[in-house]
């Protein structure tokens, strides 16, 4: 049996950098290092680097803290969140992922324009997730957030409309929210202005993706279930795979070994969340001697 880990796979640069600045401090003695929420969306991941010395707090937590050190995650955070360490003498290490933060400057300006001319902004995203909270809250929550076709009903076209996106999501369900915004537009009489604010490398790596899912009789995409950008990858593997599983961590397939013995070539992937350790012990596990 043949057994190849994906390339592509793996922490993304935002993420990737975050991580080893983390490592970075939490190597320095004495030195105690907060992170406001998880720095990746990987329990695994998590838990070693709380084993680390990594704490992680929430934000209520965090607006009660004073004289520490606390990681801003690749997600990025609201304007609140820096005006809170100011008044509470906490120092930030800002691992915001530079596309994020180029994104919130984008918004920011997007919103001025439609305060001026009386239109409004909409981000494609998930509602609640840390990456949406820090764009909305440039804009004091001012941004209508759309996750589903059926979210834009409750909306009016009939003026000025700039849309951005979660860098994150799909860029083909980015395409299909813009084109329904746009015939929308056009019926009821306003405008416009599309920002595409999709990472590249996500766009990249879902394509990579699709073909390594292809090249091989089955496939083991490994992710933490709560990862959006996992349960997005992982479409893709089963659109591309019948034969494609979805695990959390090696301990899941260590009594089934057998079930995978049939397959000539088993491909081993995951999120942008997963760390490459992670595969590594799954990819372990299935080297037959």
């Amino acid at each position: 049996m043949k057994v190849t880990i994906d390339t592509s796979s793996g922490f993304c640069f935002g993420v990737a950098s975050a991580v080893k600045r983390a490592e970075k401090i939490l190597s320095e003695a004495g030195t105690v290092l907060y992170c406001l929420g998880d720095v990746v969306h990987n329990s695994e991941e998590i838990s070693r680097l709380k084993n680390e010395g990594l704490r992680v707090i929430n934000r209520n937590e965090f607006e009660k803290m004073h004289d520490i050190t606390v990681l801003i995650r690749a997600h990025g955070e609201p304007p609140l969140t820096y005006n809170i360490a100011l008044k509470n003498n906490i120092t930030l290490i800002d691992a915001t992922c530079p596309i994020v933060l180029s994104l919130q400057k984008k918004i920011k300006k997007g919103y001025e324009d439609m305060c001026f001319s009386g239109g409004q902004v909409i981000i494609y995203g998930k509602d609640g997730h840390a990456e949406v909270a820090g764009l909305n809250g440039q804009i004091e929550n001012k941004a209508h957030v759309v996750t589903s076709l059926g979210d834009l009903d409750s909306l009016k076209f009939n003026i000025p409309t700039i849309l951005f996106s979660q860098t994150t999501m799909s860029s083909e369900k980015y395409k299909a929210i813009a084109q329904e915004i746009e015939r929308r537009c056009a019926e009821e009489g306003g405008t416009l202005e599309m920002i595409d604010s999709i990472c590249r490398s996500m766009s990249t790596r879902a394509e990579k993706l699709a073909e390594f899912a292809r090249s091989n009789e089955a496939v083991i995409f490994v992710s933490d279930k709560k990862s959006s950008n996992g349960q997005y990858l992982y479409g893709i593997c089963k659109e591309n795979n019948d034969n494609a599983f979805f695990i959390t961590s090696a301990e899941e397939i260590k009594g089934r070994i057998g079930d995978f013995l049939k397959y000539a070539s088993i491909g081993i992937c995951g999120a942008t969340s997963t760390p490459r350790w992670l595969m590594d012990d799954v990819a372990n596990l299935l080297y037959v001697p």
